[in-house]
């Protein structure tokens, strides 16, 4: 079957690997449709682990349950793209994400278990939801970066009134501004290096304003908010980002950690010291905020469509990276159809 594989710093081949083999406690699911993600972008660009087929954010349909009898054959899917083991305390709290096998054989991050860049995957049984015949495949494969964006608000406790900035306005940080406004803020405002992208924010509603991340922005935050920021959900994580949280959140403040870095950053840590801020890590979510997600979506409650840019045949996978990556493009969400 073919796939769009990683075969050295930015740079993709389409080729060919082995049909999936059935299994016991799997189902083998027929991919519909692929999210490209941020953190996607991190292993396109350093290039490692080569021969990685990415795509943890995806929609399929079932085409063998494994032993699981309320799925059938046919039945429209999405699922947790991690390996917890499911004995551990983290486990038996509902909090897989701290697992310490969770992201050993995670789907698309381990070269074990190749993603949905490819038309044909295996996936654990219990981390498999079923999609509501109200859930497009497009939206379906845009549970999983939503539900991130739920676990970071969720770790922010915001309240009506809060005034709160998003660093970074790919889909997780558009997300975390929707349901900020969702829980109340008074006052949503997105940072951008990339001033196409900070306008879309506004355009699609989820932010009053976006603030440049240029050398005016400490000048323009203090014009906004005065002493800084309620909450501040940073969604890049590299060290002019984090550090630019650390300067806009108010003394006593909170910000949450969403980006992910490759590698050690720098930060002006004697401001966080100075002003008492509190910095907390969020790593995905729970199972529970996954199921959440999906539920919002099949009621309408939440429109993630309006975040999606385009739909791609596996042939444009290398384009679709290389364009999220320009640091030019307005494009938020690039969703790649494998069949295609």
């Amino acid at each position: 079957m073919k796939c769009a594989k990683l075969v050295g710093p930015k740079q993709f081949e389409i080729t060919e690997i082995k049909d999936p083999e059935k299994e016991a406690g799997k189902s083998l699911i027929e991919i519909t449709k692929t999210g490209i993600c941020g953190s996607d972008l991190h292993y396109f660009e350093i290039g490692e682990p080569s021969g990685l087929v990415m795509g943890h954010e995806f929609c399929g349909r079932i085409i063998f349950n494994g032993g699981r009898d309320d799925l059938k054959v046919g039945d429209r899917v999405t699922a947790l793209p991690i390996s917890p083991c499911g004995h551990c305390e983290a486990c038996l709290t509902g909090n897989p994400q701290y697992c310490l096998e969770t992201w050993n054989k995670a789907i698309g991050l381990s070269t074990d278990n190749p993603g949905g860049l490819t038309t044909k995957i295996n996936v654990r049984n219990d981390m498999i939801f079923k999609v509501p015949d109200s859930v497009s495949d497009e939206e379906a494969a845009m549970v999983e970066p939503t539900a991130v964006g739920l676990h970071a608000i969720h770790l922010a406790d915001i309240k009506v009134g809060d005034k709160v900035l998003v660093i970074g306005s790919g889909i997780i940080g558009l997300v975390s501004a929707m349901f900020a406004k969702m829980e109340g803020a008074s006052y949503v405002a997105v940072s951008e290096v990339n001033e196409a992208r900070a306008k879309k924010a506004v355009e699609l509603g989820v932010a009053d304003e976006y603030i440049l991340a240029n050398d005016k922005f400490n000048e323009t935050v203090q014009s906004k908010v005065g002493l800084g920021f309620d909450k501040v959900i940073e969604c890049c994580g590299n060290s002019a980002a984090v550090s630019s949280s650390i300067s806009a959140v108010k003394p006593g403040g909170h910000i949450i950690l969403v980006g992910v870095s490759m590698t050690p950053i720098t930060i002006p840590s004697i401001l966080a010291v100075m002003h008492e801020v509190t910095i907390t890590g969020a790593i995905a979510y729970t199972k529970e905020e996954f199921k959440t997600c999906i539920d919002l979506m099949a009621n309408k409650q939440i429109d993630v469509l309006k975040f999606l840019s385009k739909v791609v045949p596996l042939s444009e996978t290398q384009n679709s990276y290389d364009e999220l990556i320009s640091g030019t493009s307005d494009s938020i969400k690039i969703i790649v159809n494998p069949n295609k």
